[in-house]
């Protein structure tokens, strides 16, 4: 009776180990998840690759474009105030066709280039239409420093949602798996509960870089309004004491 008993668990106990080493043949390397997924899975995990390549083409675009605009307007700011010192308008305009790359560059040529046609007289409504001409170059500029950043906001949004979906599809693809092998065991559901992790591991692995460089580049071009604002007022406050010399 009791050989009976020790055969019993014996191959009670083979068959549990049996079963636990059939269950863990599902791999884990890239490669063999990729195989696993199922399409719709694959579609969604190709959807995140190409939101990760869009975002980190958008956060090396604005950073280059950040760099030169800072780089060339620390350059640009003393020369220009220099010539209108010395009140060479022509000079102050030609330093800032010299650097196009630069924010302050561009909303005070729109100025000078509006004073200048209108005379180079500082006459109330000359300075009133200096004024507008900045207003409108700021607005110009801020959208130029603020393109591609709704991208990163959009793919930091959505991200994770895509991601959340390739859970519920895989958590779906296991439920199946047990319904068709009729089966309980870690194996029928490991594949199912893979393909879920990855693609939410994935999800935010996309959307927490995007997120982060949406929120530092957007604290950048606001630094780059309040630059512009003040140089604009700047640039009124000159026109102004120069009518003061008539």
């Amino acid at each position: 009776m009791i050989l009976a008993q020790f055969a019993h668990l014996a191959s009670h106990t083979v068959s549990s180990l049996a079963l636990f080493q059939e269950d863990q043949a599902v791999g884990f390397s890239p490669m063999q998840l990729w195989d696993h997924m199922g399409w719709a899975v694959r579609a969604i995990a190709i959807v995140l690759f190409i939101e990760s390549i869009w975002s980190l083409a958008v956060m090396i675009d604005r950073y280059l474009y950040f760099s030169a605009a800072r780089k060339q307007s620390r350059e640009f700011a003393p020369k220009v105030a220099g010539a209108l010192k010395d009140s060479k308008l022509e000079e102050a305009i030609k330093i800032a066709d010299r650097n196009k790359k630069s924010h302050l560059a561009e909303v005070v040529t729109a100025g000078l280039q509006e004073f200048r046609s209108s005379g180079g007289s500082p006459t109330e409504e000359t300075i009133q239409s200096s004024g507008r001409a900045l207003e409108r170059a700021e607005a110009i500029v801020h959208a130029k420093l603020k393109r591609g950043l709704s991208v990163l906001a959009t793919i930091g949004a959505t991200a994770p949602f895509v991601g959340l979906l390739g859970t519920v599809i895989g958590i779906l693809h296991a439920f199946q798996q047990i319904a068709t092998q009729k089966t309980s065991g870690i194996g029928a559901v490991a594949g199912g509960i893979s393909e879920a992790l990855v693609t939410t591991a994935f999800g935010l692995l996309v959307a927490i870089p995007a997120v982060m460089t949406f929120n530092y580049f957007t604290g950048r071009v606001e630094n780059f309004d309040v630059e512009m604002d003040n140089s604009s007022s700047e640039l009124i406050d000159y026109f102004i004491k120069q009518s003061h010399k008539r």
